[in-house]
């Protein structure tokens, strides 16, 4: 016994049709098929029969009646479905800030023993702070930190900062004050040091 096939035809009435006669004026054919009233009513239909259906969907423009820059704006909009889209980096979603505590890593995927913002801060200063420090000679560190130099550095350099220094914490400049007498004090015992090691890398090189 053959199977009847249930596959739905290309052609055939939609099964879904009202019991009703063609649309179209002066057809009493039986409406087996749908078409959209217009472009916003898309969900609203003619029901015609199968000639006259093919005759309407023949002369169907969507874009009828439309300017170029409308056409081109309602294509970009139907390549979001048809949703409000923002620049990368704008919109609702970028309003709102990022934390990183806020996000479930059990398998501490993301890192082990994650820090609070205070602690990673003061993570990345002491690396900064290793990094600026790395290959200084120790007798230098701190006559370089009073001077506020960072290495490596020249002879001129330490001779234009330590002339600006001297100037603004002379005492002359002021007059009873304790603290600056004390400033100047250490930054000419730092320049002392840091001539006297540039005077003896020129005599090693000479």
């Amino acid at each position: 016994m053959q199977r009847k096939s249930t596959r739905h035809r290309a052609f055939d009435p939609d099964p879904d049709a009202p019991e009703q006669v063609c649309d179209h004026p002066g057809c009493n054919e039986p409406a087996g098929y749908r078409a959209p009233r217009g472009r916003d009513a898309l969900r609203s239909y003619f029901w015609f029969c199968l000639e006259h259906v093919r005759e309407y969907n023949s002369r169907w423009d969507f874009y009828r009646g439309m300017t170029p820059g409308q056409i081109e704006a309602h294509l970009r909009a139907d390549v979001s479905w048809q949703r409000p889209s923002w620049k990368l980096g704008t919109g609702t979603a970028n309003k709102a800030e990022f934390n990183e505590d806020d996000i479930l890593d059990p398998l501490d995927i993301l890192g082990a023993t994650r820090h609070s913002r205070a602690e990673r801060a003061k993570d990345a200063a002491r690396q900064r702070a290793s990094a600026q420090t790395a290959g200084i000679p120790e007798p230098l560190r701190q006559p370089l930190a009073t001077l506020d130099l960072t290495w490596p550095v020249s002879f001129d350099d330490v001779k234009t900062r330590y002339r600006a220094l001297a100037r603004q914490h002379h005492p002359d400049a002021n007059i009873g004050d304790a603290k600056s007498e004390e400033r100047f004090k250490a930054i000419g015992s730092a320049y002392a040091v840091l001539k006297v090691h540039f005077t003896r890398q020129d005599d090693f090189v000479s």
